[in-house]
């Protein structure tokens, strides 16, 4: 296996667990989707509109 295969390999597995896969500690959420509504609850917290 060369560096780039297991670069490859690890970014798929990343996007996978972030973007795919619900966490129940997330109330069922992805962590990415969850990322997006903290940032959002941010923004109008603040004030700032996005």
């Amino acid at each position: 296996m060369t560096l780039a295969q297991a670069k490859a390999i690890i970014e798929a597995w990343r996007r996978e667990y972030n973007e795919e896969r619900p966490k129940k500690a997330l109330g069922g959420l992805t962590s990415a989707a969850y990322a997006r509504q903290l940032i959002e609850q941010k923004a109008v917290l603040s004030g700032v509109g996005l």
